[in-house]
């Protein structure tokens, strides 16, 4: 791993997640367990897929997930999404984590990314069309 440089947050992304790992969710080094960190990807990664489906879906494919720097106790990570790709019954999205390090001035390091296809479906468990395939307008919360 490099050392790490801080970055400023996306702009072009929507805020999904932000949440602080505890140490029970550590690994015997000491640093967030990666299995941890994928969990929370894929929380994140779920939400603006679930503004297409309007219902069931399920992750069929992790495409890519890259760990470019450790995740400390004490990091507030924020989880960042946007839609790449929109098929016939599924979503494809980009999530990026940002870890806000207190040590270094609560300056922003890009621990993550990952790239996942989330697809409709039915209730037995077969893929179905999306009902809304037009990008939506951003929410407001």
């Amino acid at each position: 791993m490099s050392t790490p440089t801080t970055v400023a947050l996306p702009t072009d992304m929507e805020l999904v997640l932000k949440v602080f790992p505890m140490p029970k969710d550590s690994n015997n080094n000491g640093d967030i367990f990666g299995g941890w960190v994928m969990a929370q990807v894929d929380l994140a990664g779920a939400v603006l897929p679930a503004r297409y489906t309007c219902g069931r879906m399920a992750t069929v494919a992790v495409n890519e997930f890259i760990f470019k720097q450790p995740v400390q106790v004490g990091d507030l990570l924020s989880f960042y999404s946007k839609v790449t790709k929109i098929g016939r019954t599924s979503v494809q999205v980009l999530v990026e984590v940002f870890a806000e390090r207190r040590v270094l001035g609560n300056q922003y390091v890009k621990v993550t990314e990952a790239t996942l296809t989330y697809v409709a479906i039915d209730e037995n468990g077969r893929p179905r069309p999306l009902p809304i395939t037009e990008l939506q307008p951003r929410r407001q919360y």
